[in-house]
């Protein structure tokens, strides 16, 4: 796999680009091959699994999946970039330069299209790719990297710069151990997996994923604008790290909970709200989905139909709030106020914060970076989505005229 990688430094991004279209042509043919895989998957989970929107491909999936891929191909390669240069005054020229990490492992779950976004990256980044799927998954993510190594192939590329390992605990433990042969791993799922891979890694790892995230619907929040915040943040893909796990309302707002919640009623939401929440909506809200709030539940990624209610009565309380049980991943205040919109995306400490705006829009793609190989929740080195520049690293280059130090 080192050896791959090499191959990759000095090849030009022109032909990485052609084997990347040619994979988009691949999926765009073979739609029947995915779907049938994915179907096999999809047979041994059961639809309520939370886990199962996630695994499930389709025809616009996979739609999406090749516009991705080629969106990844017409982006600017980062490679090479000068990102600073500069002369000493011993005339020693200095320059610092993006390149690759070498060889990057990726352990994942039940989400077949990362195989392609996280190949993508690391081709058109310059970086061989080590990618370890779920069991959920691996029928979806071996006919994927069937296709990859027929592009590859097609391109005259060795196909070992991408490696699918076996969906098994050894082969996870084997990558977290590879010192010297893998230069970067990044886990993409839940907490528990986030957790495993941090604690037991010997290689350099990124967190990413686990995401605990809230709204705050403020004092002076536009009701129509936090209705349709609220709704797509909880309710457009419940299974997915940017999704809405816990809404603080101002206490002065409580009589527009009804309101503001109706739309997650009519959907099917099951809201664990504390006692003055809980009293706001009595009546007002489903009485099937509406329950107490246990002492748990502020801590929950629940990616499901079900989110905490919590009210506040000032913004300090629901800053503290998310500095207590947020991940640091993406949270939102709605509010009119500038100044609780200051105070709001100055202490919240997080990868993405938001101002009117549902968390949903936390994804590369949105971001314009064509896919993502992950959304780093932590403060060293990337942050948020990673797209091509946040997987490359650099070094200094030094040019001289003999000059020796004293």
């Amino acid at each position: 796999m080192r050896e791959a990688s090499r191959t990759l430094l000095m090849m030009p991004d022109t032909l990485r680009t052609r084997a990347i279209l040619a994979l988009a042509d691949l999926v765009d043919a073979n739609h029947t091959l995915l779907l049938e895989a994915n179907a096999r998957d999809l047979v041994k989970m059961t639809p309520v699994n939370p886990l199962y929107d996630r695994l499930q491909l389709t025809d616009s999936r996979l739609d999406a999946i090749v516009s991705d891929l080629r969106h990844v191909a017409a982006l600017p390669c980062p490679l090479g970039e000068v990102m600073e240069e500069r002369t000493l005054p011993n005339g020693i020229e200095l320059r610092r330069v993006r390149v690759p990490y070498g060889v990057i492992g990726v352990i994942y779950e039940a989400r077949p299209n990362v195989t392609f976004d996280v190949f993508s990256l690391c081709l058109r980044s310059g970086n061989a790719c080590i990618l370890k799927g779920g069991k959920d998954a691996s029928e979806s993510n071996e006919a994927a990297i069937g296709l990859i190594h027929r592009a590859l192939r097609e391109c005259g590329i060795n196909p070992d710069v991408a490696v699918l390992l076996p969906s098994t605990h050894e082969a996870t433990e084997a990558l977290l151990n590879a010192v010297g042969y893998v230069d970067l791993c990044i886990p993409r799922g839940g907490r528990r997996l986030i957790d495993f891979v941090r604690d037991t890694a010997r290689v350099p790892v990124i967190e990413t994923g686990a995401g605990v995230v809230h709204a705050y619907f403020d004092r002076l929040a536009d009701l129509e604008t936090g209705i349709r915040v609220v709704d797509n943040a909880k309710t457009r893909r419940v299974s997915v790290c940017n999704a809405l796990d816990t809404l603080l309302v101002h206490s002065s707002r409580l009589a527009d909970l009804p309101a503001l919640c109706k739309t997650l009623g009519d959907k099917g939401v099951e809201i664990h709200a504390d006692a003055r929440a809980y009293e706001a909506l009595s009546g007002h809200y489903p009485d099937r989905l509406l329950v107490r709030a246990a002492e748990a539940d502020p801590e929950r990624e629940w990616m499901d139909m079900k989110m905490g209610l919590y009210t506040v009565d000032d913004i300090d309380i629901a800053v503290e709030h998310i500095s207590r049980y947020g991940s640091g991943h993406s949270e939102t205040i709605i509010s009119e106020d500038p100044v609780a919109q200051s105070i709001f995306t100055c202490r919240v400490d997080a990868a993405c914060v938001y101002v009117n705006l549902p968390t949903s829009f936390t994804d590369g793609g949105q971001f314009g970076l064509g896919a993502e190989i992950g959304i780093s929740t932590q403060k060293l080195g990337p942050r948020g989505p990673m797209g091509l520049r946040e997987i490359t690293t650099y070094r200094y280059i030094l040019t001289g005229h003999g000059q020796v130090r004293k």
